[in-house]
């Protein structure tokens, strides 16, 4: 009997007049087809961009940086022992300043950062990055590298002389004055992120003399994790493992990408979310679609269940026929999405490009990137198709089930 229904439930799906869908089936199908691919497109090109946005600003922003609340002397030591712990890929002094930087033109004010040249490859993705000039570069004296937006502002480029004011105090006999020194643009970097505009970097060593401090202290040292979610709880696990004896009896604090830039990432996350509960609307209006389908298909077939059941068909024999065609509506549209919704997220780059083509204007002008990016995570696929399997399959049970109500006699008595 289950051959039968499955059959019936064939028989059913398909058009009076032989067409392969009958007109109510093919627009649940539809609904489907487009939600679920909806879903896919548009939380694949999302994770794409989230990914970029957080190779191009977590690539550079540093994962954890621990400070102190005074210098940190024979910082190479620390940096050596740190190396040598789990969970860290790289660490290397870091000092961090807030200055205005200027030219005759204007200012602006930007955050300065002093690395160590010679290892910041290993530190963030600025070397890759590089539009003129090099972060080796930075061993000339007195030089600086900065992002293409902010020379753009300032009006100035390669060679150029920029004066930067720090809110360090250099105090001399005729006074107290904030600290000052002019700077040779020898680089040129562009993330085509927020940071192009407010992240400037110098060397190590000019650092040091900004802050008035010997070669051999730091401000603070910055640590690369293996794990980028969990850098908090390794930054902890770092000092908790460093030689007692290295640490001076310091305080020290622990600042991550989470305290600097975590609450952008967490916006992205709600962004998600509610254009998933948006997009999942689409797959609501098409589930109501499959359980009018099989409301019409069992009025339309009442004879036929009467018929059957007083052949001897049981009233759970009689549920599965419509239950089965509502499994064979959603299943053809689930897949149906899932193929179109795969094959034009691949595609995308392709299809904008020829809409630029016809319009004559480029659509990612405005973006940090001029291509679509996508992630295709299929727990994420897998989880919008079981998703819309199983509102599909309600909107098919409830109505399915009212076949347990309806008296052949009835039915029959006004044929």
């Amino acid at each position: 009997m289950a051959s039968l229904s499955l059959n019936l439930a064939f028989r059913y799906l398909k058009s009076n007049r032989g067409g392969v869908f009958s007109f109510t089936s093919f627009l649940a199908i539809l609904g489907l087809s487009i939600g679920v691919s909806s879903l896919i497109i548009v939380m694949s090109v999302m994770n794409g961009f989230e990914r970029e946005l957080q190779d191009r600003i977590l690539g550079v922003v540093p994962h954890a940086v621990i400070k102190s609340d005074s210098a940190i002397n024979n910082y190479q030591l620390i940096v050596d022992d740190i190396n040598e712990l789990q969970n860290i890929e790289s660490s290397s002094p870091y000092i961090e300043l807030q200055g205005l930087i200027s030219t005759g033109s204007g200012g602006r004010g930007v955050n300065i950062i002093g690395i160590d040249e010679d290892i910041e490859a290993s530190m963030s993705i600025l070397p890759d990055y590089m539009l003129l000039g090099s972060i080796a570069n930075l061993k000339q004296d007195n030089s600086i590298i900065i992002g293409t937006w902010l020379a753009a502002y300032l009006g100035v480029g390669m060679g150029d002389i920029l004066n930067i004011t720090t809110s360090d105090i250099k105090t001399s006999i005729i006074g107290s004055f904030p600290q000052s020194i002019k700077v040779k643009i020898v680089g040129m970097y562009e993330l085509r992120s927020e940071l192009d505009q407010s992240l400037v970097l110098i060397s190590h060593k000019l650092a040091q003399k900004i802050k008035m401090i010997d070669e051999n202290t730091t401000s603070s040292i910055r640590i690369k994790t293996d794990d980028l979610f969990s850098a908090d709880l390794i930054a902890r696990d770092v000092i908790n493992s460093i030689d007692g004896e290295l640490l001076d009896n310091n305080f020290f604090e622990i600042i991550t990408w989470k305290t600097t830039h975590g609450t952008l990432f967490e916006a992205i996350k709600f962004e998600k979310l509610l254009i998933s509960l948006m997009l999942f609307l689409i797959i609501g209006v098409a589930s109501i679609l499959v359980l009018s389908t099989i409301i019409m298909t069992v009025k339309s077939k009442e004879r036929e269940i009467g018929i059957l059941k007083t052949m001897g068909a049981s009233n759970h024999q009689l549920v599965k026929i419509f239950l089965y065609q509502g499994i064979l509506v959603s299943a053809i549209g689930i897949i149906s999405g899932l193929f179109f919704g795969i094959l034009i997220t691949v595609n995308l780059d392709s299809f904008v490009n020829f809409l630029e083509s016809l319009t004559s204007r480029g659509m990612l002008d405005a973006y940090f990137i001029n291509y679509f990016p996508y992630h295709l995570d299929f727990n994420q696929i897998f989880f919008i198709c079981l998703l819309s399997f199983i509102f599909s399959l309600i909107s098919s049970l409830i109505p399915a089930l009212r076949v347990n109500r309806l008296d052949p006699i009835e039915i029959l008595r006004h044929e």
